[in-house]
């Protein structure tokens, strides 16, 4: 009857929610024939879920619960904000519309702690409000209504992206100018102080780094930073870039190293970079060892 699809509607109007089923009944049928999504990559993974509909609640953490990971649940933005300083979280799924505390304003206080990432779950297609919550830190977003199938694909890119960044087999350092990234132990130095970055922030300036001086389109980067193809998707790229510039630019407004190329995208460029080093590190390199590399 349902299939997998999970119907949403809102009433944007006076800013209530409909409930999701008129009762148990139908509610039961539909937990019934949720489908067990296939990902491996869910061992040891603690997701939470963030949304004041019950229905849509309870049955995306069944659904994930089978697939095996670990989920708790929250129905406002309170409780989530508790519930992620209590336990050990290592990904958000975070509605927008809720009372009291809605979901751009949890995803704003959660990134200034973590670089945990945050999914949106939002009935506001609109691209300004898309364009927010990405502002605010968000790694990606799913609009209501949609299908398991799209949480699956979402929840597989974002674990391919912490796998890569964690068991990337090369312990490479790349350095120019005042910028230093040094992949082994994920670290970004700008002019000698650490910058905290999410995790699609580390891979789009690694991506870049990787290939100074040429141009890269955004549908590219788009596709090897997110890990799928989207219509839009260049709008996120975009945002981050913003955001990326905001944090590695002494002036982000007149950038030196993430420059837009005019038809072509972006690129990483080295000219005002008096040094340019590339470098492969023995595992287990320090932080020091890694200084003195770059810095020799």
């Amino acid at each position: 009857m349902f299939g997998d699809q999970i119907s949403h509607r809102n009433n944007l109007a006076n800013n209530n929610t409909d409930l999701l089923y008129d009762d148990m009944f139908q509610f039961n049928n539909c937990l019934e024939q949720l489908p067990t999504l296939d990902m491996p990559e869910s061992e040891g993974i603690t997701i939470l879920i963030v949304d004041d509909e019950e229905g849509l609640r309870s049955l995306l953490e069944v659904s994930l619960q089978r697939s095996g990971f670990n989920v708790i649940t929250a129905c406002d933005g309170r409780s989530a904000l508790e519930l992620f300083a209590t336990y050990s979280i290592d990904m958000v799924l975070l509605d927008v519309i809720m009372p009291d505390i809605d979901g751009f304003a949890v995803c704003a206080e959660i990134r200034k702690q973590s670089d945990t990432p945050i999914v949106m779950l939002t009935a506001l297609n609109r691209p300004d409000d898309i364009v927010h919550g990405f502002d605010l830190g968000a790694d990606d977003y799913i609009p209501k209504p949609f299908t398991f199938r799209e949480v699956e694909v979402r929840i597989q890119s974002i674990l391919r992206r912490i796998c890569w960044i964690q068991e990337t087999p090369t312990f490479r350092v790349m350095s120019y100018g005042d910028i230093v990234l040094n992949d082994e132990l994920h670290l970004v130095l700008v002019r000698g102080q650490e910058i905290d970055l999410t995790p699609i922030e580390y891979q789009l300036l690694y991506r870049m780094m990787c290939t100074p001086d040429q141009p890269i389109g955004k549908e590219e980067l788009f596709h090897a930073v997110w890990g799928y193809d989207q219509s839009g998707g260049t709008n996120l790229v975009e945002v981050a870039i913003r955001r990326l510039r905001e944090k590695i630019e002494m002036n982000p407004s007149k950038p030196n190293y993430l420059i837009t190329v005019r038809g072509a995208g972006y690129k990483f460029d080295t000219t005002h970079a008096q040094t340019a080093i590339s470098i492969d590190l023995p595992p287990y390199a320090s932080i020091a060892t890694a200084a003195s590399y770059v810095t020799a």
